[in-house]
């Protein structure tokens, strides 16, 4: 199959605007930040492995490896972008521990290893093979940050153990993990290192995973992991939405390692599925908390939207992966849009705090309700934590955003793709390319390309985009303008209209029937009470009233709309003719992300149309 290649980070360097800002302050701040967290945490210590039922330490956690796994792996990136020697140090301390702690046959889990060491690869559910993915995750940024593949042979043994108990032995109580992780992450190291057992390992747990596998027990379906049908027969997201969405990372890495066409094919089914019956406005997944979970289409509700933020950022993965194997406009769309929403609503704008959960709607009176009823609706919390107990997403962000670099270009033999709009510079293929925006609050992008002479230039144009004009001769397909570079010193200029639209949802979507939502560019806006001397629900806004574009809140522009309050008559209930005298009204809107950093506050993103 034809494909691309993916331009890594490190060959790009950012040179200003937006997302300079935010990996500056993921840098300066964030990482640091998670840190001391993970620190407070007992996260750290555990790696000593000297926890007792006596100690007073942290009893450590099934998933407490995967955290600081992440973590490493974050300060890796930062590593090729600059010394960190504080950085260095601390994750350098936790590489130490895992190779003084490991057993002697290449077995390393802080959990199972003082907590339980009975029970090795006994529950399927218990996260060993996904902390071990996180690691070789880890251990393939390390090496290619530092050059030291002390980790690297560390973790080598505990997968020679993996290959001997899974697919040789098969001694193990289950076949393939119950949080997939492992697979993309095999796969991930055999392009580092071209070892055929980590693509053979890797390809067994896809190929074993489906209802024959053991299941996690009463508390969860087969389709909550993704065990209802084998790999290739899976063609609706089902289930775990992290889960489902390293699996199709896995999936679309090994269609193109391997040319299987099957397995392409189940990757464009499930990532149609996904973003044209499952996905929330913002880029979010998981409409429900029971099993963090898909359900069933256009099942979207607001305000208590689970839409993790680890989702968001797998489903950025597995649209990164698809648009280098099937070079189509919409999965950047997709990494777009879940990169300006869902994914940075996720950390607070001063970089310290998180939201496991990213809703949709806040109703604070509901919140009220709930604290004077026994049991009450289970609804997300509205201010961001500087910790979970099941802190995931923190170090999550903090790689994500350290790695951004990834998202910007991918490249074939003649053809170069400008996948998103980052002011940037990079070198690679015997060329010098230059991207200078102010996009997303601008629609203006210019790319000068340095040495590309006889190369066709694709820029993305923009699902969301109405109207845009080419500086240069283009035809459009596929999601892109394409143009032909014609000297060696080519400079194209693109522009996207960057007008507020008011976006409605399909008609099946039940949460948001008579709704609009108000977007900008990959933007999207929401009302926050804090701006508004009147309730957001007793509002409508008019679609056909001038937006305003007005001064910046988290780097980008606020909007300005109008709408309507209705008059409530005297008493609870009131002749419907009364309803219809409405005073007019002013709302300001925020970009989505930058929500609840003012205190507790009522939210919308979607508003009744007047």
């Amino acid at each position: 199959m034809a494909q691309l290649k993916n331009i890594p980070f490190q060959q790009v360097d950012f040179t200003g605007g937006f997302w300079q800002d935010r990996q500056t302050l993921n840098r300066d701040v964030t990482v640091g930040a998670v840190e001391r967290r993970f620190r407070d945490t007992g996260r750290f210590a555990a790696f000593d492995c000297n926890w007792t039922p006596e100690s007073e330490l942290p009893r450590p956690h099934i998933f407490w490896d995967s955290d600081l796994a992440k973590w490493i792996e974050s300060v890796a990136f930062l590593l090729q972008k600059g010394p960190q020697p504080a950085l260095y140090a601390s994750a350098r301390a936790i590489i130490d521990a895992i190779a003084a702690h490991q057993q002697s046959d290449g077995y390393f889990n802080i959990f199972h290893t003082v907590v339980e060491p009975e029970n090795r690869f006994r529950y399927r559910d218990r996260h060993e093979l996904y902390c071990l993915g996180h690691l070789i995750e880890a251990a393939v940024a390390w090496y290619n940050a530092t050059g030291e593949h002390d980790f690297f042979d560390t973790l080598d043994r505990y997968i020679d153990l993996v290959i001997r108990v899974f697919q040789k032995e098969k001694s193990a109580a289950f076949t393939t993990p119950g949080h997939e992780e492992i697979e993309l992450a095999l796969l991930k190291l055999y392009r580092l290192k071209p070892d055929k057992k980590y693509l053979d390992l890797a390809l067994f747990f896809l190929n074993e995973r489906g209802p024959q596998d053991q299941l996690l027990g009463d508390w969860a379906k087969d389709k909550y992991n993704q065990s209802h049908l084998p790999v290739r027969q899976q063609h609706t997201a089902e289930g775990h939405c992290v889960r489902a969405c390293y699996l199709y990372c896995a999936m679309a890495d090994a269609a193109a390692l391997t040319g299987d066409t099957a397995l392409l094919t189940a990757c464009r089914n499930l990532f149609d599925d996904i973003t044209e019956k499952k996905m929330y406005l913002t880029g979010g997944i998981g409409s429900s908390h029971h099993g963090e979970a898909f359900t069933v289409p256009y099942d979207l509700p607001n305000d208590t939207a689970y839409a993790e933020t680890c989702a968001a950022i797998a489903l950025a993965m597995f649209a990164q992966r698809m648009q280098i194997i099937d070079p189509d406009g919409k999965y950047a769309d997709v990494v777009e849009r879940t990169l300006y929403n869902g994914i940075l609503s996720g950390v607070s704008l001063d970089g310290i705090s998180f939201f496991y959960e990213n809703p949709l709607e806040i109703c604070l009176a509901d919140h009220e309700k709930n604290r004077s009823v026994n049991g009450g609706d289970r609804l997300p919390i509205t201010q961001r934590l500087e910790v979970f107990d099941c802190s995931c997403c923190p170090p999550n962000v903090t790689r994500l955003l350290a790695s951004l670099g990834d998202y910007v270009f991918t490249a074939g033999e003649r053809d170069l793709y400008i996948q998103q709009y980052i002011p940037c510079r990079a070198s690679f293929d015997g060329m010098d390319v230059t991207v200078k925006t102010a996009y997303p609050a601008d629609g203006t992008v210019t790319v000068a390309v340095h040495g590309g002479n006889g190369k066709r230039l694709h820029l993305r144009v923009p699902g969301w985009c109405k109207a845009w004009t080419c500086s240069a001769p283009c035809k459009t397909e596929r999601g892109y303008a394409c143009v032909d570079v014609t000297q060696d010193d080519f400079t194209v200029t693109i522009t996207f209209d960057m007008t507020p639209q008011w976006v409605a949802a399909n008609p099946l979507v039940k949460a948001d029937a008579g709704k609009l939502a108000l977007t900008r560019g990959p933007v999207v806006y929401c009302a926050e009470g804090v701006d508004h001397p009147f309730s957001l629900f007793a509002a409508a806004v008019d679609p056909q009233a001038p937006v305003e574009v007005k001064e910046s809140y988290g780097g980008l522009p606020t909007l300005q709309g109008k709408g309507r309050l209705s008059a409530a008559g005297d008493g609870l209930y009131y002749p419907a003719s009364e309803s219809e005298k409405q005073t007019p009204v002013t709302l300001r809107f925020i970009p989505y992300f930058t929500f609840a950093n003012r205190g507790s506050s009522d939210l919308l993103v979607w508003l009744r149309r007047a």
